[in-house]
């Protein structure tokens, strides 16, 4: 797995093991995650808690992070899980020391439109 900075990349976040997953893509991971665990976003990932970044693949195109995530989104749960669990068994949330909370002055990352 690539490392957590400002990139395109297609992600799955979750309610934690075996629960609730979103499929999504975005151009910056840090701020659209950021976004997730702040319940930012009124729906469905705000609804089912779906905040703990579960996976993530990096991509050079936003076209093809776009194709892989619509490929992911038809895709059997199981093999949603399975893909999850080949990268990362422990269902560990990838970005939980991305943020540093306690420090009062620290901004997210603006994501573009």
């Amino acid at each position: 797995m690539a490392t957590h900075r400002t990139f395109i990349a297609t992600y799955i976040m979750g309610s934690g093991r075996n629960g609730t997953l979103y499929t999504g893509v975005t151009a910056n991971l840090v701020a659209r995650v950021w976004k997730h665990k702040n319940h930012a976003f009124l729906g469905f990932t705000d609804d089912h808690d779906c905040t703990r970044l579960l996976w993530f693949e990096r991509h050079a195109w936003v076209t093809a992070a776009i194709r892989r995530e619509k490929r992911i989104k038809t895709w059997l749960r199981d093999w949603k899980l399975a893909l999850i669990e080949r990268e990362n068994p422990q269902w560990l949330d990838l970005a939980a020391d991305w943020y540093p909370e306690n420090d009062p002055v620290w901004i997210p990352p603006d994501e573009p439109d």
